[in-house]
């Protein structure tokens, strides 16, 4: 018999945001997963509403994620949180995380995990004190073909790796002013809330990881040319030349102001026997190549793919699976490792304090005109 579902709170994520309810039916679609409490926002009486129309009880909703803790602390261990999500803006992910990780409770991340290296440092020591695991939101390497094209690349089917390009474009900021009552670009455009980076922190970090991710490479050293559009105070326009540890050169393009692009991630990594490219908007597909043979379409749901990616399958081929069943694949493996202790594959701290060195080592070679700059210190020597 399998074991109870899972007590999950959540910090953010109420009315008119657009993250949190994803999370809610992601975590619901596991069916391992209750959510019991939260703190939707920051105006007390907000949350307090928003919270019973999700069917919690008035008690559990909360003016503010420390009363959620300390709430929960109250309670007996038998009806506490398993985990927290935080899906509040950049900056206050590192006071949330660190607190619900010291009273003993895991926590799933929306990304960047932080607005620095130090603070996502901070999560990652508060993670490892506590012994309590953090998963991060990097949603696209819970895909099926992308878990598909990492296990082609591990077995060595393309050959060592020589070329990796990343694209992550899309066009919704593109006006040079945009409605007051655009909510989601007002806080992603604020330094105060988002942290020293707009389109790297919300999407390049998702293209960056996708590189290492698939490819089992890290990046060692990066050139960067970050634009804004005029009065705006972060980056809404990124492109970047990579070097990775075993040699391999990389590009890396992230846009927010492409006008007419919906929301188009894709990779194309090439061995030295074959390549393999994948898209997210036809994300069911995963083209591979061997040598200067024809282009084959490996499809979802086939008995033939990998055990892994079977594992993160839910329908028959034909039937394409999205964005909300990737994220619920995320939460799905969270809840195995919360159950068993250990994870095959689900992004976790670590992916988080290299996003982070990732976005300011991007923010470096942009500021010093445009120079090859090391991803973090260690690389520097």
């Amino acid at each position: 018999m399998r074991s109870r579902k899972l007590r999950m709170g959540m910090v953010g994520g109420g009315p008119g945001a657009f993250i949190g309810q994803i999370h809610r039916m992601a975590a619901a679609l596991t069916g391992e997963i209750s959510l019991v409490c939260g703190a939707f926002s920051t105006d007390p009486a907000a949350s307090r509403e928003f919270g019973i129309t999700l069917g919690l009880a008035p008690e559990r909703s909360h003016p503010d994620y420390r009363a959620l803790l300390a709430a929960e602390a109250a309670l007996p261990p038998q009806e506490r949180i398993d985990l927290l999500a935080v899906v509040t803006p950049n900056a206050s992910h590192c006071e949330i995380a660190c607190a619900a990780l010291e009273r003993g409770i895991a926590v799933f991340c929306e990304k960047p995990l932080a607005t620095t290296v130090e603070e996502a440092r901070q999560i990652a020591e508060a993670s490892r004190r506590n012994a309590r695991p953090v998963a991060l939101a990097h949603t696209y390497a819970a895909y099926p073909m992308v878990i598909e094209a990492r296990q082609r690349v591990r077995r060595g089917e393309i050959g060592a790796i020589r070329k990796i390009m990343v694209d992550y474009t899309q066009g919704w900021l593109a006006p040079a002013r945009l409605p007051a009552e655009q909510k989601q670009a007002a806080w992603r455009m604020d330094p105060q809330r988002s942290g020293p980076s707009g389109c790297l922190g919300d999407i390049g970090v998702h293209a960056a990881h996708l590189a290492e991710y698939v490819t089992g490479r890290r990046i060692t050293r990066l050139l960067a040319d970050l634009g804004r559009t005029a009065g705006r105070a972060l980056d809404d326009d990124a492109a970047l030349l990579l070097r990775f540890d075993n040699g391999a050169r990389g590009v890396l393009t992230a846009s927010q102001i492409s006008i007419g692009e919906e929301n188009d991630l894709s990779f194309r990594i090439y061995g030295e026997h074959g390549h393999l490219r994948w898209r997210q908007q036809r994300p069911d597909s995963l083209m591979l190549a061997i040598g200067d043979g024809p282009v084959q379409v490996l499809r979802a749901g086939h008995s033939t793919l990998d055990s892994l990616t079977q594992a993160v399958s839910r329908l028959p081929p034909g039937h394409p699976e999205g964005y909300i069943e990737s994220f619920a694949n995320l939460y799905k493996e969270f809840c195995t490792q919360l159950r068993s202790g250990s994870t095959a594959w689900l992004p976790d701290v670590s992916d988080g304090v290299r996003g982070m060195q990732f976005i300011e080592s991007a923010i470096r070679s942009s500021e010093a005109g445009g120079c090859w700059t090391p991803l973090n210190a260690e690389d520097a020597a």
